[in-house]
């Protein structure tokens, strides 16, 4: 019997849906059939059934946080089940015991490969024969095919090791990095645990040196020189290319021929240039691209594209989503042709076809390794009905992307006049569209496609030498910081990671290994930093809190505050993918580098002055002043409570009533008003759900009942 071994049920589901297949007890049973003679067994994993042990399932002395016992690094690294997911681990190790053969059916690639391998191996399986099923499509075709062209299992096995040099080496740095410099600012004075990581660090610390550019950007004022220009065809705008600090230097700049007070002037067309431009069509998606498009357009977070992506693979609508591939093969061009018309009335746009033929700019084999681009897949849905909003929007954007090699680029004649008053040239930019071309896919969008050329205008005809009358004005602006970056620019700022290493080498080495993360963990790491307190999303823009301030002041300097560590470990990590080089020394390399860490972090942190940040920290983690008039309600980890609790103030809230969680917006009102309003979702002994506001009385809490 084979048992084809898959990462979710859903997954699993799919594989076996182009087979005559029944249900079983935690799998599904493939009959006897020309692609499985013998039948076959399909069970899943739940993502991660197995993890590495905690440090005191090593030692019990690690259970206790402790700089003595730094840096903890085991002799060997063990694995357990996880305690929530053992029912489905003893399905899966009888299954995969039974056997006469393993297919590995997890998600193509380094993650999916682990999620596999660490199966089969705390199963006692790994001497088993074993094979790969490789697609990057679930949709019945792609499965067959797939399965009809299985891989040996020892063509992936190095992803396997890559992964687990990867898993290995960041348990031991987020783990000896989080407990010695939380250890070190809870010596300074600090509260809080502090969590570090090879990528999350990094990643933070680019959004902080945004901000600190923010906060100490000092706006100037500036100054320019305009004029409205009249001619026998109509009026344009003219500018001057350059700004001025003050009038002074502006008038200074253009005198004898503009002059303070004087307004009107006669000038003539000195040129006028006319260009065509043209625009090709976007590339095809890869993930980072599809979640920042996503979050310019839609304001949607990459967790939920990346998610509503992994959906629609699951249905079988798209292709697998974490590619960091921008092309594809003839092979997926040939069933995108095929479906052409299917595609056009899903979205709603018709057209002629410009091109049938595969351009290299995106159908190049040569450019797609183990996944190509996300496209959508030969499975055509009836309708997109039952569709969520995001699912629609994000499947939308994925075909226009695909349809896009099919028409023609944009084009339109770009016009530069230069008028002259004396010698001084005022420029004016402006565009006739000549041939909408691939823009069509966008036309009815309400979100376009964000080109700032579609504000240039349409200009007068004029030719050299007409004369003209100027009307001279100056306008005067202030210079503006940047602004914080989006969580779509994140993603950006991860792939593009290398724009901001100054060394030559290191950043070569980030744009090889594609900037911080994977397409697999970009989303992740964002999700990391606002779960653990480090930056907080306002309108969709990011923002550093004071405890990430902290965390970014005290690795400042620090391998863990620098793109490149991150770069140099994926460059590593994927020539032990490819089995050019030893996951047991990249482990060996990255304990050495624990030891680095401790004895550097001891020397820097003496000079650490972080008091303005502890007030700080502090006055972010009030949630409101308390009733008892002498401290604040905080955030206290399983419960709210007061500040003056030395003092004798007893009131504390937990953050879980009878099943519901209060937030600290409830806490507030409850304590500034002394009663809520309306909440719903909590469940009664009788395990009844009801709803009832909250009043606080004499420091506790009671129901009101409508």
């Amino acid at each position: 019997m084979i048992t084809v071994l898959a990462e979710k049920p859903d997954q699993a589901r799919k594989l076996a849906t182009p087979f005559p297949h029944t249900k079983g007890k935690g799998f599904l049973l493939i009959n006897p059939c020309k692609e499985f003679p013998g039948g076959a067994k399909v069970t899943w994993a739940i993502g991660h059934l197995v993890e590495l042990k905690n440090p005191d399932e090593y030692n019990e002395a690690w259970k206790r946080w402790s700089l003595d016992s730094l840096p903890i690094i085991p002799e060997s690294f063990e694995y357990k089940v996880s305690k929530d997911k053992a029912v489905q681990f003893k399905i899966v190790k009888d299954l995969l015991k039974e056997a006469d053969q393993i297919i590995i059916a997890t998600d193509p690639a380094r993650e999916g490969e682990n999620i596999a391998r660490l199966l089969i191996m705390m199963a006692g399986c790994s001497n088993k024969p074993i094979k790969r099923l490789w697609t990057s499509s679930l949709t019945e075709n792609a499965i067959r095919k797939g399965f009809a062209e299985v891989r040996d299992g020892s063509t992936t096995i190095n992803l396997f090791y890559e992964a687990q040099a990867r898993q290995i080496s960041d348990w031991l740095i987020g783990l000896n990095a989080s407990r010695l410099y939380t250890l070190h600012l809870q010596r300074k004075g600090f509260k809080d645990v502090f969590s570090v990581g090879r990528v999350q660090t990094p990643v933070l610390t680019l959004i902080y040196n945004r901000q600190c550019e923010i906060k100490n950007f000092k706006s100037e004022p500036f100054y320019e020189l305009v004029a409205e220009f009249t001619v026998s065809t109509g009026k344009y705008t003219g500018k001057l290319r350059d700004r001025y600090p003050s009038k002074e230097k502006l008038y200074e700049a253009v005198k004898p021929y503009i002059e303070p007070g004087k307004t009107t002037y006669n000038g003539v067309v000195k040129l006028v240039e006319v260009n065509e431009k043209r625009t090709q069509p976007p590339t095809l998606y890869n993930l980072s691209g599809l979640q920042a498009a996503m979050n310019k357009k839609k304001k949607y977070s990459p967790t939920d594209v990346l998610t509503t992506v992994q959906s629609l693979y699951e249905k079988g609508f798209v292709s697998y989503p974490r590619s960091d591939s921008q092309h594809i093969t003839t092979e997926e061009f040939a069933y995108l042709k095929q479906n052409l018309s299917n595609y056009q009335q899903l979205i709603g746009v018709s057209f002629q076809a410009h091109s049938l033929e595969p351009s290299k700019r995106y159908v190049n084999s040569d450019k797609v390794s183990d996944h190509y681009a996300i496209i959508p897949t030969e499975k055509i849905p009836s309708s997109t009905a039952d569709f969520t909003e995001m699912e629609k929007a994000t499947y939308d954007e994925i075909i226009k992307s695909a349809l896009g090699m099919f028409l023609p680029d944009y084009t339109y004649e770009e016009t530069v006049i230069t008028t002259a008053i004396g010698e001084v040239d005022f420029i004016t930019k402006g565009k006739t569209e000549k041939s909408i071309g691939w823009k069509l896919l966008y036309r009815n969008d309400p979100e376009g496609t964000d080109d700032e050329e579609d504000d240039d205008k349409a200009l007068p005809r004029v030719k050299q030498a007409d004369p003209t009358n100027g009307i001279v004005s100056v306008k005067d602006g202030m210079t503006q910081p940047p602004k914080p970056y989006t969580q779509g620019q994140l993603i950006t700022l991860m792939t593009n990671a290398g724009r901001h290493v100054e060394d030559k080498e290191m950043r070569d080495a980030l744009n090889e290994s594609e900037g911080l993360g994977t397409e697999a963990t970009r989303s992740s790491i964002i999700e990391t930093l606002m779960q653990r307190e480090f930056i907080l999303v306002k309108k969709n823009q990011v923002y550093v809190t004071p405890k990430g301030e902290v965390l970014c002041e005290a690795v400042k300097g620090t391998v863990l505050s620098k793109p490149e560590m991150t770069a140099q470990w994926e460059i590593f990590l994927k020539e032990i993918g490819r089995g050019n080089k030893k996951s047991s020394v990249f482990i060996e390399n990255t304990k050495k580098l624990c030891h680095k860490l401790l004895e550097q972090a001891s020397a820097d942190m003496g000079n650490l002055n972080v008091q303005a940040q502890i007030a700080a920290t502090e006055e972010a983690d009030q949630i409101c002043k308390c009733p008892c008039g002498n401290g604040y309600i905080t955030d206290k980890g399983k419960f709210y409570g007061c500040t003056a609790y030395k003092e004798g103030c007893k009131i504390t809230f937990f953050k879980e009533l009878l099943g519901k969680k209060l937030t600290p917006t409830q806490i507030k009102t409850l304590c500034e008003k002394g009663k809520t309003g309306t909440i719903k979702g909590f469940t009664s002994k009788s395990k009844k759900k009801f709803e009832a506001a909250l009043s606080l009385k004499d420091g506790k809490i009671e129901f009101i009942f409508s």
